[in-house]
């Protein structure tokens, strides 16, 4: 079944059955959070968080998601890939965990000729919460599926939320038997490479507090409306109904490893490494020509340099396997061919995709021969000296004169056996940090081109910036965007981008972040602007809303901007020279500026150090900051020639360029530095600083992040208050709480340790009496027996690996104890190596126990574990194990 039948059927059963067909989202995510669509829920997230209302009570989707953490990894293994398609259907308070069960088995199970997959119903294992009862009834009475293959697993695995409070609930995930040829059996808890996931149902039944990881939250009740959240993926289910190894053995990436080996000669399945090579180029080409699809376009930053990264590898991996002129072109015609069926706007938009896909090709060949060039002298010339490390100034070089990518020269250092003075390298990166903020610059104009900024400049001039001295003043619009595109005028409720004669608005730049504000035209229109950008050099673009009437060019207008968020800016931005300064002066000219942000009441600092800043060092630093404040030094600014400037000693900003006429910014005699934005007149004015600590934010960088003004009194006036609650908790004087609050943790650390070692010796001293009480079964030594109640599964675990250790090893024996562990029975069975060659394996005989307490498990040969659900059958499973033993011995 191909791929594009799956998908068909999918929105075909859903949509008979009641649920809304929802179209893929865009893998440009729509969430602040994430870069790309990762998950087919990301869409319906709104939903689920109570923020927005659904647009029916059931919904169904096949949605597009992009994963990239482990890109190296790809090609590498058969299991990592980037884009994949997540089927899902979701209920917003309608039908629940039995209706989401039942769907499912019929639509796997149902027969091919009924609009089902046809699966086999007796290779397909369920996993449940292991606290959930009912999930587990609906499977096992109402299905039909046997206990034994049905698992119970803990929340790391079966216990769903989004990471943050709100709704959360258990999972039931529907497993794929693929036979004994992939490994071990023992259902999905065992190998999950034999058993595969191939759906998991989501049911979102209660509501989660604050915590980290899976498993450190409250929970904190039950959801008044319960959800249903479900995805399987469809690579997956294609790999099981197409009959192949892997998910790049199916139709949509099969095709584009023939259309590789067609150019270069290669076979897939000859050679390792070449394999590891047409998996790179097969996942690559077809999550760029996806991405491209949706708009992403080549870049140094976010979703540009992650589809800039991935088709430069698969391009390389072409060229690895033989290619020798461009091959995008083909390649990408080959998967617009095969997804087009799933997605139609592929081959509608194919021009466009493949223009921005061999553009991208065309500069990474030139790139990639010249660097490759000047790579492998370099690697030879590294060699030969007997070095291990090539040096960051040539990863530099490539970098800065043939645009070769790190990452890139990372990899191909690597199968040359050297590794790359990355701390040597990102010393070096001025220009590469510059390109990086130009490209978050224009990120933020739209989807403009820059060429209509050109025009209005070429048309109107540069704009003259004001905000020094203003904070409003009239203006003319002489240029306008909607949407992107020139416009000679805007209507209300229009996104526009506005540019003016003059402007108080500070567009963003050296750091801080631009005004806000509005744009009041005479007829009475007006502009709320939310962003300032400059696209090209002295024209500032207003990005906002059109509130009230229309806006044409050419019409007059009175910028205000907010001068509250101007004013708690300056403050910020004050602060931060005065923070740079104060580092140089504790830490030594190395602590030069790499970065900063500076936003209302807050600002992060970026600077070089090649280790952490002391504690007692970032105290001081803090200290000397304020005493400055207190000295009530003035602010000012001064236009000087360049060379006049580094006369007078003033620092560089980071990441800025320069012309022949720059403005310096003076703080009294403790600061002068380059800058173009906005200060404080008084350093008085900034009232407080207060730094909150510095982190490492790269090889060689760190990064100080601080609060100013009432942001920093509100701060302190919160530790205020926590250090008075617990000088009441442990009645002590502040000074007293570090001290006293450790000993309490070392105290009650210790006592942990101690009631653990108390526990695991009570259990363990059973061992010997276990052992001496064997009884002969056969010939074989088979000791069963229950432990108290309350023991671990690990303590279970450590006792019955004890007693068999204490069994001369010629002698036959099988362990098998038990145990209740919350209500619950529970098993682990060993056998030594003289047994087993008699025929006892201990997963048969877990299996046997595990069935008759009404559950399942399994395990290797020499040690298994099950459980189940009736803790009054413990007496006979120890009786089903004795008879299992009999039999086989």
């Amino acid at each position: 079944m191909e791929s594009a039948e799956i998908r068909r059927r999918w929105l075909s059963f859903f949509e008979e059955r009641g649920h809304t067909v929802v179209p893929s989202a865009s893998l440009i995510a729509d969430d602040p959070t994430l870069l790309l669509v990762n998950a087919g829920m990301v869409p319906f997230k709104p939903y689920f968080l109570g923020e927005a209302k659904p647009p029916a009570p059931r919904a169904t989707s096949v949605q597009k998601c992009v994963r990239t953490p482990d890109i190296e990894e790809v090609g590498k293994t058969t299991r990592h890939g980037t884009f994949f398609q997540m089927c899902g259907n979701f209920s917003f308070g309608d039908y629940f965990k039995e209706g989401a069960i039942k769907f499912a088995w019929e639509l796997l199970t149902g027969s091919v000729a009924d609009g089902g997959y046809g699966l086999d119903p007796e290779r397909l294992w369920i996993t449940v919460y292991k606290e959930d009862d009912e999930a587990e009834q609906i499977w096992r009475d109402v299905i039909g599926v046997p206990a034994e293959r049905i698992q119970r697993l803990g929340m790391d695995s079966n216990f769903w939320s989004m990471g943050v409070p709100g709704p959360c609930g258990p999972c039931s995930e529907i497993n794929y038997d693929r036979g004994p040829e992939f490994g071990e059996e023992g259902g999905p808890a065992v190998n999950d490479e034999r058993y595969v996931e191939l759906w998991n149902l989501v049911f979102m039944q209660y509501e989660r507090g604050a915590g980290e990881g899976k498993e450190d939250f409250p929970i904190l009740g039950e959801l008044p409306s319960k959800n249903i959240d479900t995805g399987l993926g469809l690579e997956r289910l294609a790999m099981i109904l197409q009959g192949v190894q892997n998910m790049y053995e199916t139709d949509t990436l099969r095709v584009v490893m023939d259309k590789a080996t067609e150019l270069t000669g290669v076979r897939y399945g000859a050679d390792h490494g070449s394999d590891v090579s047409m998996r790179v180029v097969a996942d690559h080409i077809r999550t760029s020509v996806m991405l491209i699809g949706d708009g992403v376009t080549p870049g140094n930053e976010g979703r540009g340099y992650v589809l800039r990264r991935i088709m430069r590898r698969a391009i390389r991996n072409m060229r690895l396997l033989g290619a020798t002129e461009p091959v995008v072109a083909e390649l990408a015609d080959v998967v617009i061919k095969t997804m087009g069926e799933q997605y139609p706007e592929l081959i509608t938009d194919r021009k466009r995709i493949e223009a921005v896909a061999l553009a991208e090709e065309a500069a990474f060949l030139k790139t990639l021969k010249a660097g490759t060039n000047i790579l492998d002298t370099a690697i030879t010339e590294t060699k030969s000296g007997g070095g291990k490390v090539l040096a960051g100034d040539k990863a530099f070089l490539l970098h800065d004169t043939w645009g070769f990518p790190i990452d890139l020269t990372l990899e191909m250092a690597a199968e040359q056996g050297l590794s790359v003075d990355e701390d040597g390298f990102r010393r070096l990166m001025k220009q590469q940090r510059e390109q990086a903020k130009a490209d978050a610059r224009a990120k933020k104009t739209g989807h403009a081109d820059v060429s209509a900024y050109r025009l209005v400049a070429d048309q109107s001039g540069t704009t003259e910036f004001t905000g020094y001295t203003h904070t409003e003043g009239e203006s003319t619009i002489v240029g306008l965007l909607v949407d992107g595109m020139p416009s000679p005028a805007a209507s209300e409720g229009d996104e526009v981008e506005v540019v003016l004669d003059r402007t108080p608005f500070y567009a963003e730049g050296g750091g801080q972040l631009a005004d806000q504000g509005r744009i009041k035209l005479d007829t009475g229109a007006v502009i709320q602007v939310r962003d300032v950008q400059q696209p090209v050099p002295g024209v500032s673009v207003h990005k906002g809303s059109v509130q009230v009437g229309e806006v044409t060019v050419g019409a007059s207008a009175y910028a205000v901007i907010d001068t509250q968020r101007r004013r708690a800016i300056a403050r910020a931005h004050s602060a931060t020279h005065l923070t740079h300064q104060a580092l140089r002066d504790a830490l030594g000219p190395t602590a030069a500026q790499a970065g900063s942000e500076n936003s209302p009441g807050r600002f992060r600092f970026d600077f070089g150090s090649p280790a952490a800043v002391p504690g007692t060092v970032l105290t001081d630093v803090e200290q000397k900051i304020n005493e400055v404040l207190a000295r009530e030094l003035d602010v000012q600014a001064e236009v000087m020639s360049i060379d006049e400037a580094k006369k007078q000693g003033a620092i560089a900003e980071f990441g800025e360029k320069y012309g022949e006429r720059v403005r310096v910014v003076t703080i009294g005699d403790f600061s002068k530095e380059l800058c173009g934005g906005t200060h404080v007149h008084n350093t008085a004015q900034l009232g407080l600083v207060k730094l909150l600590g510095e982190s490492s934010i790269g090889s060689g960088v760190r990064r100080i992040e601080a609060l100013v003004g009432v942001d920093a009194y509100n701060f302190l006036a919160r530790e205020h208050t926590v250090v008075a609650q617990l000088q009441e908790l442990v009645k002590g004087r502040p000074e007293e709480l570090p001290e006293k609050i450790s000993g309490m943790l070392t105290k009650l650390k210790d006592a942990e340790k101690e009631i653990e070692r108390f526990r695991a010796q009570k259990v363990l001293a059973a061992a010997a009496g276990l052992a001496s009480g064997a009884k002969d079964v056969r010939g074989v030594a088979l000791v069963t027996g229950q432990v108290p109640d309350g023991t671990s599964a690990d303590d279970l675990r450590k006792l019955v690996l004890d007693v068999r250790g204490r069994i001369p090893g010629d002698r036959p024996a099988v362990v098998a104890l038990f145990a209740l562990a919350g209500g619950r029975p529970l098993t682990v069975i060993a056998t030594n190596e003289s047994a087993r060659e008699r025929g006892l394996k201990a997963g048969d005989l877990v299996r046997a126990a595990a069935k008759t307490l009404g559950g399942g498990g399994g395990g290797k040969p020499d040690v298994a574990q099950g459980g189940g659900q009736n803790p009054d059958a413990i007496g006979d499973a120890v009786a089903a194990v004795e008879r299992l033993v009999a039999e086989t011995a």
